[in-house]
């Protein structure tokens, strides 16, 4: 089956889950931490955070935000080196396919962020 076709935007927000036993979340955790420093580095990402399921522990999943075009971000970025080892550690983890979307941001006016979301 082919890969469905990127969408032809400039810009977009990456919503991405993955499934790991509740005794692997600090494992996935560990092997995140350097890649969520070096993603949050990069100059076109706007926005990256984690959120867990209370309810199923072992259920992640995070939102990156790109100034990019869906198509950069395939050729250019999830080919850096630093994913390989992420990759490697985290896929053996995964105890059913990771589900992402990759979704247009509409933006202004419907876009806040109160400071009292960095707390």
């Amino acid at each position: 089956m082919a890969a469905p076709a990127l969408p032809d935007i400039d810009s977009f927000s990456l919503h991405l889950t993955v499934y790991v036993a509740p005794e692997n979340v600090d494992k996935l955790l560990k092997a995140m931490e350097p890649v969520f420093d070096h993603v949050s580095a990069e100059e076109g990402c706007t926005f990256f955070e984690l959120y867990q399921d209370p309810a199923s522990p072992g259920t992640l999943s995070w939102i990156e935000n790109w100034s990019v075009s869906p198509e950069w971000f395939m050729a250019n970025q999830v080919t850096k080196e630093y994913y390989k080892e992420y990759f490697a550690i985290t896929e053996p983890l995964f105890i059913k396919p990771r589900e992402f979307k990759i979704l247009k941001r509409v933006g202004k006016p419907f876009l806040s962020v109160k400071d009292s979301n960095f707390k």
